[in-house]
């Protein structure tokens, strides 16, 4: 499978799955655990969860479907803005861990700005990680200025990854904030890549996967995984969907279709603030 360096010269897969919303449901429970453990069967090893999913629910999910396999799973958690302090983020990370069932977590994001001033969570974040408890760190839905003012703040530039909303119907990251992220060597991770499956039933991309012989999602995820330096987090609980996901993972897109893709679903002309889901 594909992989991407991080800023420490680590490798991770470039196709990951997603859990938001995972967790909240007892009746899809057996299928949403059996899905992580194929994923895992299958060579997916990151695995994208947060406090905020289900307000821990997804966490014990993942905890509970990884139990016995933790050295296979390469765990991403993210905190609350509001639990990012010196303080709070050190205990958030605590009940992330114990809900995951594990003593560290590989990557720990803070989910979005809040009023927590970066210095605070980066101080946290750098103490969590000099006792072992995550092995890197970073941030999500970040624009280009709050990019550089984490940056400019003292071991800010460890930053590993950002995790941003990016698709093909959504490429306003590509006009100032990919390229300032591939300045600084900082990957994306892409979540929602298949804008919660809204973008597989746009016209303009089944007309694409019905004349190339593919599927909507093979067309939209392959166009992520053609770029060297984007992780595509793609979210799932049902293990035929991962299956059809895990097709497009293994059939990379011509040159050829990247580039018809990229002509039917134009960036914008002008930069517009980052988008969240």
């Amino acid at each position: 499978m594909k992989t991407v360096c991080l800023p420490s010269g680590e490798t991770v897969p470039a196709l990951g799955i997603g859990t938001w919303y995972l967790g909240e449901f007892a009746k899809h429970r057996a299928d949403e655990i059996a899905c992580i453990r194929l994923a895992l069967d299958s060579g997916v090893r990151l695995i994208d969860t947060a406090e905020m999913y289900g307000e821990g629910a997804a966490e014990k999910l993942v905890g509970e479907a990884i139990a016995g396999r933790r050295e296979e799973a390469f765990l991403v958690s993210k905190v609350y803005p509001y639990n990012a302090s010196r303080q709070d983020a050190i205990a958030a990370c605590e009940r992330s861990l114990k809900r995951l069932g594990t003593d560290h977590l590989d990557l720990y994001l803070l989910h979005w700005r809040g009023g927590v001033p970066f210095e605070e969570t980066l101080e946290a974040f750098t103490r969590l990680k000099a006792t072992g408890k995550i092995r890197h760190f970073g941030v999500s839905n970040l624009d280009t200025d709050d990019m550089e003012e984490w940056y400019a703040s003292a071991g800010g530039q460890a930053c590993a990854t950002n995790q941003v909303l990016y698709n093909l119907g959504r490429r306003g990251i590509e006009l100032n904030l990919l390229p300032w992220l591939r300045q600084h060597k900082t990957p994306v991770m892409a979540y929602s890549p298949i804008e919660q499956a809204r973008l597989l039933h746009t016209q303009t991309l089944r007309d694409f996967a019905r004349d190339t012989g593919i599927s909507p999602l093979h067309a939209a995820l392959g166009w992520l995984l053609a770029q060297d330096d984007v992780i595509a987090i793609p979210r799932t609980g049902r293990p035929e969907h991962l299956r059809e996901i895990l097709q497009a993972a293994q059939s990379p897109l011509s040159a050829e279709h990247v580039a018809e893709l990229d002509r039917l679903f134009p960036r914008p002309k002008r930069p517009i603030p980052l988008e969240m889901l």
